[in-house]
């Protein structure tokens, strides 16, 4: 897990993180306020692809991070810290556990300039 340092942006409710923060393997936790209400996202980068969640596990309804932004992880497959559900960093599907065959919500994300930004369509924007 890496520590997302604050940028100038990070209030825009776009806004995920620096694209340099990201390392190969990575997942960051973000929450964002956004349309009055806060909304966690998890990001992670495999085979230099973004790619971008919920922070949602789909057994239970509650957030995969143990402690705010911290996951569990086992190579590339993320665990969720309730039941033990685990879920593939690049695809966010659950390979073992009480939710095995279903997913983690995925949401667009794309790269501009230095940033990781959520697609508009999944940013929940007012």
């Amino acid at each position: 897990m890496t520590q997302v340092p604050e940028d100038a942006q990070s209030a825009h409710p776009a806004y995920l993180c620096r694209d340099a923060d990201l390392a190969e393997g990575d997942v960051v936790g973000v929450d964002k306020l956004q349309a009055g209400a806060l909304h966690g996202y998890i990001v992670t980068r495999v085979d230099d692809q973004v790619h971008a969640y919920r922070n949602c596990c789909p057994h239970a309804g509650r957030r995969l991070d143990w402690a705010p932004g911290r996951f569990l992880l086992d190579g590339r497959v993320m665990v969720c810290p309730a039941h033990g559900a685990c879920f593939r960093i690049e695809t966010g599907l659950c390979i073992s556990g009480p939710c095995q065959g279903e997913a983690l919500e995925r949401v667009g994300v794309r790269i501009e300039g230095e940033a990781v930004w959520l697609d508009e369509q999944d940013a929940d924007l007012p």
